[in-house]
């Protein structure tokens, strides 16, 4: 089986980002993300290049990320950060990228795909949308953003009602609380995505790098603290018998039975 690739295309100035993996559900491998942050390096350098879309083929843009093959970077208080010069594409371990970028979600969305959401600068869902970080399910917890971002966008019960419950909901859901701003019938999601690309790439490219700029300062300066703490949270809970029990559960495809140790 596949490791999964990013499919990387130019669309006049705008940097297509296609995740690749259908047949996993486009669960990201280490490859995948390390592909992801090359491509966000690559809208960054390429003055050409003016805004990126986030998209998935096949049937549902993400399951998350492999469990199989991240849980002994997990083990090791390790996540995010690119190698090669990348760019993390949740903005944890490196600055964001400067230019915007828009995502297009369809089908199952999970952990770190709402994760790659809120990282985002305008999102898109399809009408058939499945979302759901349901990590305290595995016996960890969300370290890609979502305990810090979620809340500040959209609100403290808003978050705290599906992070703390693993519950699923829907397009509808995601639009009223703020987490998306679009949603289309599904097949047209990725052509709203890039409608919206196109015409934010017309505008002066340099008074749009600047309002980003300007309406960052203020969010990323008081999301730092909490970014630090993540992985060694992480770290500490990996060592757990829940956090085993959470890894064993996935892989036979059960439902977990945690201890509280």
């Amino acid at each position: 089986m596949s490791d999964g690739n990013i499919r990387v295309e130019k669309h006049g100035h705008v940097l297509m980002m296609g995740i690749d993996r259908p047949d996993k559900y486009n669960a990201f491998s280490i490859s995948m993300w390390e592909q992801l942050a090359a491509a966000y390096r690559q809208l960054e350098d390429d003055h050409d290049l003016r805004c990126g879309v986030v998209w998935g083929e096949g049937k549902h843009f993400t399951a998350g990320l492999d469990l199989a093959q991240w849980s002994g970077k997990f083990a090791n208080g390790e996540f995010s950060a690119p190698a090669d010069n990348g760019i993390d594409p949740l903005a944890l371990t490196t600055d964001p990228v400067s230019k915007p970028i828009i995502i297009a979600v369809h089908g199952i969305c999970f952990t770190v795909g709402i994760e790659l959401l809120l990282a985002t600068d305008i999102r898109v869902s399809a009408d058939n949308v499945r979302f759901g970080q349901i990590e305290i399910k595995r016996g960890i917890y969300p370290v890609g953003g979502a305990t810090i971002r979620w809340a500040m966008e959209c609100g403290w019960g808003n978050a705290m009602r599906y992070l703390l419950t693993a519950d699923e909901f829907g397009a509808e859901v995601a639009k009223e609380m703020g987490l998306v701003q679009e949603v289309v019938p599904l097949g047209q999601h990725v052509d709203k995505a890039v409608e919206i690309a196109e015409t934010v790439a017309k505008q002066a490219p340099l008074g749009v790098y600047a309002t980003l700029r300007s309406a960052r300062r203020t969010r990323y300066a008081a999301e730092q603290t909490a970014i630090t703490a993540l992985m060694p949270e992480l770290k500490v809970i990996m060592q757990s018998e829940d956090a085993a029990e959470g890894v064993n559960s996935f892989v036979e495809r059960r439902e977990a039975n945690f201890q509280g140790k």
